[in-house]
């Protein structure tokens, strides 16, 4: 039996440790930390919840998704992506609620590791987490219009088409200033990078847009402007130990908003841990990620934090500051601690139309416009499962657009598997030539001459029940009845339940009109699966051929009978 799926990657990184690493995974960790602070603040604020509940996730997640994690470089915390579900589940079921769903969707997350299933969340379609993720990003822009033009709606709609419909009747409402200083921090958040790559410019906004509404607010006593401090009451003193009731009925209420922060967690942890590994040249455990995020969603709550993921734009920045170890991770998660402890009441001079700008600049980059139009040329069908989920995440939810492009997804699998499958039809004569199309094929290739009575049928690709019903139509519309009929399989990977049961019936029917059913080619998966249903008997032993001269051989040797 195989060893339990988790190693955490700070174990293997201890190894040989250097002072010179130490020292670079510091730095890193602090600059981290600092950028860090302004996004888990703006997207506990999004969230529904306050400052504090944002800095104890991202300070008790990031520790435990790096000290436990399958990364070298993941940093965990809160993400922009969860805004949205957590501003419903708190909308719908109170924080409790969303405490209890954080804590069940740890439990499946610990699941999912545990039975190995990191590597096929890997294979969520591209274009449904394109759509989602960009669905998402319009979401959280939608929702900071108010606060960034400073219109003051108090019970803002919670459908899209409704908010807008109340942002554009009140957009003459907005207050001047309040615009300017949403405005203004997002031009600064765009222009920093020219000037320092070190600082981020999400802070350098923070900071000027404080300093310039304190003056304002103080001094000149201009009135209009809201703060972080107008809306919250900041604590820097650690929080009490919740204890969320768990009932069964509270988890039935809540098995939708589980699954799905269990989902999005899953496949944003992963695939940010995949774009590091691109960076790094390194290969990340997704099982014991998956772990570690689930131990971060179980432990969170009950110091009522909100979900924890994998944040990319911090992994990469951690990357690109020199962290190459869990460490980094961990002091990322020790300095925020320290300004919680001793900066956090600071906060509250922060302006609302700040934050809003953060926000505006983070769903900007989430929206994946060049992914986007990079679809555009890409196949229709791929395009179709884009919009879908993207317009279902808008109007709808997340758990319905993941849901529904996934069905489509896989809808539009299926008939390009049925598409890229051939059957091809030989009645007096049989091409060698693999893989060709008939109109391609010349006198001068290699043919065999079927002995008369022989149908020769080729399946070219997996033999599943899109092709079933088809082969079985293209036998029933033969000319006339054969004696023998040779299924060659030689391009068949399996075969299907639904392959199975038509190939017995088409068997038991062509016994009954005295029609002798012969298999060529057959690989060992597909005779196992024809052994295991009993459908080998049903053909014989001897009726299964490994090429298609022994097959035409026996053929003949029935035809003559």
């Amino acid at each position: 039996m195989s060893s339990f799926p988790f190693r955490p990657r700070l174990v293997e990184s201890l190894r040989g440790y250097s002072r010179s690493q130490l020292s670079t995974d510091l730095m890193a960790g602090v600059i981290v930390g600092i950028v860090a602070l302004p996004l888990a603040i703006a997207f506990a604020l999004a969230s529904g919840v306050s400052p504090e509940v944002g800095l104890i996730t991202a300070v008790i997640g990031g520790f435990i998704v790096s000290a436990l994690g399958g990364s070298s470089v993941q940093i965990g915390g809160p993400t922009g992506a969860f805004i949205v579900i957590v501003y419903g589940v708190i909308e719908q079921y109170g924080l409790s609620g969303l405490l209890i769903s954080t804590f069940l969707a740890g439990v499946l997350l610990v699941l999912m590791g545990a039975l190995r299933l990191g590597t096929l969340i890997k294979f969520i379609p591209y274009p449904i987490i394109v759509g989602f993720t960009a669905g998402i990003a319009l979401t959280i822009f939608s929702t900071q219009i108010n606060d960034l033009l400073g219109l003051g709606i108090e019970g803002l709609p919670a459908d899209f088409i409704s908010k807008w419909s109340v942002l554009l009747s009140n957009i003459t409402t907005a207050h001047w200033i309040t615009a300017l200083i949403g405005l203004g921090s997002i031009a600064i958040i765009q222009l920093t990078p020219r000037f320092t790559k070190v600082i981020p410019g999400s802070l350098v906004a923070i900071v000027l847009m404080t300093l310039v509404v304190y003056v304002l607010r103080e001094h000149l006593a201009l009135e209009g402007i809201k703060t972080i401090g107008d809306r919250f009451t900041i604590s820097n003193e650690l929080p009490p130990l919740v204890m969320p009731e768990l009932s069964f009925q509270t988890i039935r209420h809540l098995a939708a908003p589980t699954f799905t922060i269990a989902m999005l967690g899953a496949i944003e942890s992963l695939l940010s841990a995949s774009v590091a590994d691109g960076v790094i040249g390194e290969r990340h455990d997704s099982n014991t990620e998956l772990i570690a995020q689930g131990v971060a969603n179980m432990v969170v709550p009950f110091f009522g934090g909100i979900p924890v993921t994998g944040a990319i734009a911090r992994t990469m920045t951690n990357i690109n500051n020199g962290g190459r170890s869990p460490i980094s991770g961990i002091v990322h998660a020790v300095t925020l601690l320290l300004i919680f402890l001793f900066l956090m009441p600071l906060t509250s001079y922060i302006p609302m139309a700040c934050l809003a700008g953060v926000l505006v600049v983070v769903s900007y980059n989430m929206s994946g416009w060049r992914s986007i139009r990079a679809q555009w040329s890409g196949p229709k069908s791929d395009l179709v499962v884009l919009l879908v989920t993207f317009a279902l995440t808008v109007l709808f939810d997340l758990t319905i657009a993941i849901e529904i492009g996934l069905l489509l997804a896989m809808l539009f699998f299926m008939r390009r598997m049925v598409e890229s499958t051939r059957i091809l039809v030989s009645r007096d004569e049989l091409s060698l030539i693999a893989g060709q199309d008939d109109h391609k094929r010349s006198a001068a290739e290699a043919t065999l001459s079927l002995p008369q009575g022989v149908e020769v049928y080729e399946i070219e690709g997996p033999f599943f029940f899109g092709i079933a019903n088809r082969f079985e139509e293209l036998m029933a519309s033969a000319p006339k009845r054969p004696k023998v009929r040779i299924l060659r399989m030689r391009f068949v990977p399996f075969m299907d339940s639904t392959a199975v049961y038509n190939l017995g019936m088409l068997c038991e029917k062509s016994r009954a009109e005295g029609i002798q059913v012969v298999l060529s080619g057959v690989n060992e998966r597909v005779r196992a699966t024809l052994t295991e249903t009993k459908v080998e008997a049903l053909i014989g032993n001897d009726n299964i051929c490994p090429d298609i001269q022994t097959a035409l051989s026996k053929a003949e040797s029935y035809t003559k009978q």
